[in-house]
C-alpha cells in the first residue's frame, strides 16, 4: 500500500510539471515590448553622479551615445560640435556609436535638440547646458582675512 501512495503521488508531480510549461505557453498573452530601435543621448550616468543624462557639463568631457541598428550615424546640434566617432557597444550604457562633444564658444544656458541619424531613422533628444560658472572673483567684492587676526 506505501508503495502505491509513492507511486500516485510521483505521477501527480510529474503529469503536474509536464503540463506547467503548456499551459504557461497557452496563457501567455502579448508578447514582451521591444526595445525602440535606436535613441540618443547625451553623457551616461555614473555611480557618482546619477544626474549627468541628456546634461551637458561645463569644464568636463561630454560624449554623445546612440543605439543604431547599423554601426554607424551621423549626430547633429545646433550648439555641439562632434569629433572621435567611435563604435562600441559601451559599458554603462546601451549604445553602439559615440563621439566626443564641445559646445560652440557663445551658447546661452538653456535646453537644445540632440539627433543622430542613422541611415533612414532620425532618433531625438533635448539637453540642458547649465549656465556657466563665475570663474573669477568679480572686481570690487568684499575681501576676507586669512584669519591670523582672529583671538
Amino acid at each position: 500500500m506505501r508503495k502505491t501512495v509513492v507511486f500516485v503521488a510521483a505521477a501527480v508531480i510529474g503529469a503536474t510539471a509536464l503540463a506547467a510549461p503548456a499551459t504557461a505557453q497557452q496563457t501567455s498573452g502579448s508578447p514582451a515590448p521591444s526595445a525602440p530601435a535606436g535613441r540618443v543621448q547625451l553623457n551616461v550616468n555614473t555611480a557618482y553622479n546619477t544626474t549627468l543624462v541628456d546634461k551637458y557639463v561645463r569644464d568636463a568631457p561630454n560624449v554623445a551615445l546612440a543605439k543604431c541598428a547599423e554601426d554607424k550615424g551621423t549626430f547633429a546640434s545646433p550648439v555641439l560640435s562632434f569629433a572621435n566617432y567611435v563604435s562600441g557597444p559601451f559599458m554603462g550604457t546601451d549604445a553602439n556609436i559615440s563621439a566626443d562633444v564641445e559646445l560652440k564658444p557663445g551658447t546661452a544656458a538653456g535646453t537644445y535638440p540632440l539627433t543622430v541619424t542613422c541611415g533612414a531613422n532620425t532618433y531625438r533628444t533635448q539637453f540642458s547646458v547649465p549656465a556657466p560658472q563665475v570663474s573669477k572673483v568679480p572686481s570690487g567684492a568684499a575681501k576676507a582675512g586669512d584669519g591670523s587676526m582672529a583671538g
